[in-house]
């Protein structure tokens, strides 16, 4: 049976004769409590009254000493909470730091009805204490008598109006967003009951040949195709070090090898530090080279479409794509570009990403969740079932022939990615997710970090649906192909999810407490985004402590998904901005063993004094590892107004639940609330300058 969250019984219910006991106590911190079946019984005479009242006195008095020292808890946390908030707004670091997205038309409607919210929860509250019940089930309109004339008029007239002409539209769009919050939770039930299948049945893409030799004693490498690696990055001088050594590990012959580090930044020194690791690896045998565009024009699509523009490109068969702060293995070209061979209608191979900084705090560990979901299940799939997903724009392999035919890079989108893998798939070629080769990289550690790059992320799709919708409707491909496109792959994940989760959770909701005759039921509330969640969390089973910040976390993140996702849609405000994603530059386990042989070799190469015989690579980890890191920077937190605005519009929505007595409502408002505040206070992540 369901817990009962409703409180109602409670609320209304007269006061009781409680239970009798028997109290017996030594001293006041030894006592102990004795129900009576027959309280008729034990209570004879006058002595026996006298003993146990006073018993019952230490007792009360107990308890009152634990009633108090929760309000005083409670009344500590309270002040505390209050103290951050008046830190934030009044330090001049916030100030200068603060978010200027609440310029926008979204904030503005926020604002007004979050003033609205507070007139009513006034004027409920005084209606309250005059005796007016407008639950539905105890609805009463008082009498003029009651009160004052003017205030029963104003009230009555409040009542008509959201009954007849504001309750109706409102009920329907609940209804709406219900209907499309249900859709897609069958299409999370299906995709994971897919991704169910495919761990029992073991499916997984197997390469139709198992190595690349040729066979031919005096040239064993001719097997081997050419194969491009790009790194594109702009002012990434936390990573490019790591980075550019991972990639110069990789295990490929020399001669059918070609690395193009591809720097866009703008800050001279980073472009002097890129181009001396860069040359340092060319010095010890590497086919690097080093590309700078004077003009940033298209960013990420542009950097690229540049770079495979050289002419030496069309000696190359494969192109492998890493972000800046990725760390591929060495065998990462042999685990996937094995699966392109007799395979001529291949056009991609993603392989996973894995994180080197997931447990450092809460908001990667929230990011983790969301990632696991997206690879084990998203991408595993999809691929497996639809030979389509969508690039991740990095730690992937391209068929430079499939992306010539599908038009190249185009600079139209921030998500160029996304746009060449819908193109590929309109023009027939096939996708390969290979679920156990991973690549390690890094999560945004700062919410600021983290809040820009899903702007993009869901600003982008919506305006590669806008341009991308004719040659969908056009292309030769099947009815179920153009279906999964615009149905699944956009409308339900890419605009549907943010649309309810943020109309539904963070408008509708706070509505239904000033309008109640529209309603949510407590399955919509609590429930169903209860099983989402689990569903979600199931492919890091480790995080499960964390599935209810995990839960309200996502709600608050729907403002800024909603956010980005109209303004990609109708190409308004910063719908084409680019921010690169700030990395802090976390070191994984070998970039450590890395550092010890550079340590070892560098003490032999100048004479210094030696090591002991003795002493072994796992020694000098340890001694690297025990000296101190160095401190970072830190920068005063930001203020983001409309999370803000939110958190205190859900927070008085939440007080006026208590007055209609709706438990689950109440505990999801104030929580949710909570986490608003939370989050607009950037008090999530790191503050990392």
């Amino acid at each position: 049976m369901a817990p009962n969250f409703d409180f109602a019984d409670w609320w209304n219910k007269e006061n009781r004769r409680g239970t009798p006991v028997v109290v017996t106590m030594e001293n006041p911190n030894n006592w102990s409590m004795l129900e009576l079946s027959t309280p008729e019984g034990h209570f004879k005479g006058d002595k026996d009254k006298n003993k146990n009242a006073k018993q019952l006195t230490w007792v009360m008095l107990l308890r009152a000493h634990q009633a108090a020292g929760c309000v005083a808890w409670l009344g500590q946390g309270l002040f505390a909470l209050l103290s951050t908030v008046r830190t934030r707004f009044l330090r001049r670091g916030a100030a200068l730091n603060a978010d200027q997205s609440y310029k926008g038309k979204l904030y503005k409607f926020i604002k007004a009805f979050l003033v609205f919210s507070i007139f009513m929860l006034g004027f409920e509250v005084i209606a309250h204490k005059k005796g007016w019940h407008f639950s539905r089930p105890h609805l009463h309109i008082p009498n003029s008598t009651d009160v004052l004339g003017l205030m029963y008029s104003a009230y009555l007239l409040w009542v008509n109006i959201r009954a007849n002409y504001l309750a109706p539209p409102l009920q329907s769009l609940a209804n709406v967003c219900i209907l499309l919050f249900l859709i897609q939770s069958l299409d999370r039930l299906i995709q994971s009951l897919g991704c169910v299948w495919v761990k029992l049945k073991k499916i997984k893409p197997e390469p139709l040949v198992q190595s690349f030799d040729s066979g031919d004693v005096e040239g064993l490498d001719s097997g081997y195709p050419m194969v491009l690696i790009q790194i594109p990055m702009c002012n990434e001088k936390e990573v490019y070090q790591q980075s550019i050594g991972a990639i110069a590990q990789i295990d490929w012959p020399k001669d059918r090898l070609l690395v193009q580090v591809l720097d866009d930044s703008d800050d001279p020194e980073t472009q002097l530090l890129i181009k001396a690791e860069v040359q340092k690896w060319h010095c010890k045998g590497i086919n690097i080279i080093y590309r700078h565009r004077l003009n940033r024009t298209g960013y990420k699509a542009g950097n690229l479409k540049s770079a495979m523009n050289c002419d030496y490109v069309k000696d190359y068969e494969f192109v492998a794509i890493f972000d800046a702060d990725f760390q591929p293995q060495p065998d990462f070209l042999k685990r996937t570009v094995i699966h392109f061979k007799g395979n001529d209608d291949l056009a991609l191979v993603q392989a996973r990403w894995s994180f080197v900084n997931k447990d450092e705090n809460l908001l990667t560990r929230l990011q983790y969740i969301n990632l696991s979901y997206h690879f084990e299940v998203e991408q595993q799939v999809n691929g497996v079932f639809l030979n389509f997903f969508g690039f991740n724009g990095t730690a992937g392999v391209w068929r430079i022939k499939a992306l010539e035919d599908s038009g190249g890079w185009m600079e139209r989108t921030t998500v160029e990615d996304m746009d060449i893998a819908v193109r590929a798939h309109l023009n027939g070629w096939k996708f390969i997710f290979v679920n156990d080769v991973k690549c390690l990289c890094e999560l945004p550690e700062s919410f600021e970090a983290y809040r820009k790059q899903q702007h993009r992320w869901h600003s982008g799709p919506m305006q590669l649906f806008r341009l991308c919708l004719p040659d969908i409707i056009s292309a030769k491909i099947s009815i179920w192909k153009k279906t999964n496109l615009i149905f699944l792959f956009f409308l339900l994940r890419k605009l549907i999810l943010p649309f309810y989760s943020f109309t539904l959770f963070c408008i509708i909701l706070p509505m239904t407490m000033f309008i109640p005759e529209a309603e949510l039921p407590a399955w919509v509330i609590c429930y169903v985004p209860a099983l989402m969640s689990f569903l979600n969390i199931l492919p890091a089973p480790k995080s499960f402590p964390f599935i209810v910040p995990y839960l309200l976390f996502e709600n608050t993140m729907s403002v800024t998904k909603f956010n980005a996702m109209i303004s990609g849609l109708f190409q308004l405000g910063n719908a084409y901005e680019w921010v690169v994603t700030k990395k802090v530059g976390r070191a994984s386990e070998t970039d450590l063993v890395a550092l010890v042989e550079k340590e070892v070799q560098s003490d032999q190469g100048t004479g210094s004094h030696q090591r002991a015989a003795s002493e072994t690579g796992l020694d000098v980890l340890a001694k690297l590892s025990e000296q101190p890191l160095k401190p970072r920077k830190k920068k005063a937190n930001r203020i983001y107004r409309k999370e803000l605005a939110l958190a205190f519009l859900l927070l008085i929505a939440s007080a006026r639940s208590l007055l209609s007595v709706q438990g689950v409502h109440f505990y999801f408002l104030l929580f949710q609330g909570i986490t608003f505040l939370v989050v607009g206070l950037d008090l999530i992540g790191e503050q990392i300058d």
